[in-house]
């Protein structure tokens, strides 16, 4: 049996997982956790790397190993390759502030035809230009920029040599200085940012192996895409802390408005991307109000009607950033004597999240992405009223497949690709889903949008 390995090192931890490169059976796995913070020194990745290694029985079996990791964060080398300071994380919005000056300098939709995204505090490029600004010392002192999921392929090839610090597409495309059209760097936008031009990986091809038993690696949401073996027409949703609806197309997008990021993917096509601010949290926040778990939540949820009696909740808890609201805030919609019940608030708040993210699906179809059916992801979609509530707002099926690794696994199907010489990626049987399918309540997303459409900013 031949055996394929791969690592998912998110914001949070890494993880480990070993399965047959032919079936996708999984043999072993391991994990290891992350510091907290948006600055965090790569060495620490490398640490939980080793340790999830070690705790996943080693990979001195493994035909190949494949690296994804959380996207855009900011890895500063020097000549010799040391770090230059801690990685600023894509959560960290200390370049907010660069963000707006990098948009006004050349316009939104100019950046999104160069780089498939305007900036954002995520994306690598806006943290060189706060590195430039307020570390000169340290800017001076870059002779490399990579991002997590390089550094650590590097670090497992031996590191040493900047000129063996390779990327792949989907990575590339979330740095802002990348343009997944033409499949080149763009090094006016880097010079922009920096003021001048430091080394960057090669890009190298999806199924491309690397110091011999190493495959390229991705980001995350592009190794997600892998792991639940995506199909062009399939749109997944994560509902995790914060909710993503990313999808395989063919078209490369450039959303002037910035809501959809057009990312590429791990299989040489695309990868559009919506993320918006709140998903798990709505539940875990209305559980919480009602004094229950979240079974009990989604008891309440399912033994109400459809609609919630007209009552309708709007998520915004943390304001939203998808339509790009920062400061408004959640509201309910409706309330009367005979829907001030615990049922009715559990429907309307996972019907309001869906709705949330079924306007994220919407802003996919708007720049032309199809859509014939939803697989849904993250630890929100194992409450059995999400999973059953879904197609009936989405209008369409919903695939919920079996909890795993996502990333990790996706990352190991590439490896298995890599090693196995392929067109494409191969197909996991071991690998399945649970199929959902409602009525359609277009209803609830019009009851919905007419309350989305009422809330206003926090006061103070």
């Amino acid at each position: 049996m031949a055996l394929v390995a791969g690592v998912d090192s998110s914001t949070q931890s890494c993880k480990v997982v070993v399965r047959d490169a032919q079936t996708g059976a999984l043999v072993r796995e391991g994990r290891a956790a992350h510091p907290p913070g948006t600055e965090v020194h790569p060495d620490e990745w490398w640490t939980a790397l080793r340790t999830a290694i070690d705790a996943a029985g080693g990979l001195d079996d493994v035909e190949a190993v494949s690296v994804a990791a959380q996207q855009h964060g900011m890895v500063c080398l020097d000549a010799s390759g040391e770090v230059v300071r801690p990685a600023l994380l894509w959560n960290d919005t200390r370049s907010a502030g660069a963000a707006a000056d990098l948009t006004a300098e050349l316009g939104a939709q100019a950046w999104a035809d160069a780089t498939g995204s305007v900036p954002v505090a995520s994306l690598t490029v806006t943290k060189l230009r706060w590195l430039a600004r307020n570390e000169p010392e340290a800017a001076a002192r870059v002779a490399a920029v990579c991002l997590p999921h390089d550094w650590l392929t590097w670090k497992l090839r031996g590191g040493g040599d900047l000129a063996d610090l390779v990327t792949d597409r989907s990575d590339a495309s979330g740095t802002g200085y990348w343009s997944p059209v033409t499949g080149e760097y763009r090094p006016d936008l880097l010079e922009l940012a920096m003021g001048r031009v430091p080394e960057v990986p090669r890009v190298a091809g999806p199924a491309e192996l690397v110091g011999g038993r190493y495959g390229v690696g991705a980001g995350d949401n592009a190794s997600a895409a892998l792991g639940v073996q995506i199909q062009p027409g399939d749109v997944v949703v994560s509902v995790g802390t914060s909710g993503t609806a990313f999808a395989r197309s063919e078209a490369a997008a450039a959303d002037g408005t910035g809501i959809v990021n057009g990312f590429a993917d791990a299989e040489g096509t695309y990868l559009p991307l919506v993320c918006t601010l709140n998903a798990s949290r709505v539940l875990d926040a209305t559980a919480a109000m009602l004094g229950v778990d979240l079974d009990r939540l989604s008891e309440l949820a399912l033994g109400a009607e459809a609609g919630a009696g007209g009552l309708a909740f709007v998520p915004y808890l943390e304001g939203e950033r998808t339509p790009n609201r920062p400061d408004s805030t959640g509201a309910l919609h409706g309330l009367r004597l005979d829907t001030a019940t615990p049922g009715h608030l559990a429907r309307a708040a996972v019907e309001g999240m869906l709705c949330s993210l079924a306007d994220a699906i919407d802003a996919l179809r708007a720049v032309g992405t199809p859509v014939s059916r939803v697989l849904l992801i993250g630890g929100g979609a194992r409450a059995r009223a999400v999973r059953e509530i879904a197609p009936a707002v989405f209008g369409c099926p919903v695939l919920v497949p079996e909890p795993g690794e996502y990333v990790a696994d996706g990352a190991a199907r590439q490896a298995a690709w890599a090693v196995g010489g392929a067109d494409a990626p191969p197909v996991w049987t071991s690998l399945t889903s649970a199929s959902f399918t409602a009525e359609a309540t277009p209803f609830v997303r019009e009851r919905y949008a007419e309350a989305r459409d009422l809330t206003v900013p926090r006061l103070g």
